[in-house]
């Protein structure tokens, strides 16, 4: 019947851009230096905005107590006069997940069912945010290299936590190759380079 086909198709966590978002998780200047891996962290946060900015699905950020952390790191969109602007709005926040009760109602109003997850730490802010969502009934992608902690056992078991719950763990360009469906979208030669050009930040990495 048409419940157990809509159960099923939720299951496997299939993603279109209509149905999309992408959170950008606390990818802050102060985290810069102490974060495992922060440079493929904002590598792949780059190519994931970029991603959804070719795609054209919305972006939501938040920033966990701007005042001691410091602001969205720059290099983690292609354009950074992005950041802040209604394709990619700031939710400021001091509760660990993003879904604070501003954000919470602006998610609700983008009217979306899978969220694609980066940013940090992956065993706080992140991991609570994927619990939230998951509760909510949606889907929650991770994508693993856009995500980590200060301490790479933390990351893991986070992970560990948020597969364990429900959620899909998954790479950015498993994710933007799904997005596009096949060599035939109208912006695959777009997202094609941006996938090159990612390929080569990783090998630096």
């Amino acid at each position: 019947n048409k419940m157990s086909l809509a159960a099923t198709r939720r299951a496997v966590g299939k993603l279109s851009p209509s149905n999309t978002a992408l959170l950008v998780c606390d990818v802050q200047e102060r985290f810069r230096p102490l974060i495992h891996n922060m440079e493929t962290v904002i590598n792949t946060t780059k190519f994931m905005t970029s991603v959804a900015k070719e795609l054209n699905f919305p972006i939501v950020i938040t920033q966990q107590y701007t005042k001691v952390f410091g602001p969205t790191i720059s290099d983690a969109f292609a354009d950074p006069n992005d950041i802040g602007t209604s394709l990619a709005p700031i939710f400021e926040k001091k509760k660990f997940s993003m879904c604070t009760e501003e954000c919470t109602q602006h998610l609700t109003s983008l009217n979306k069912t899978s969220y694609l997850l980066v940013g940090i730490e992956a065993h706080v802010c992140l991991q609570q945010t994927a619990l939230d969502l998951l509760e909510k009934g949606h889907d929650v992608h991770i994508i693993a290299d856009g995500v980590s902690s200060q301490q790479s056992y933390d990351r893991e078991m986070a992970l560990r936590r948020m597969e364990n719950c429900g959620a899909f763990l998954t790479t950015s360009q498993s994710v933007a190759f799904m997005l596009l469906g096949g060599a035939d979208h109208a912006n695959f030669k777009s997202v094609s380079k941006l996938v090159k050009d990612h390929m080569v930040l990783r090998l630096l990495v």
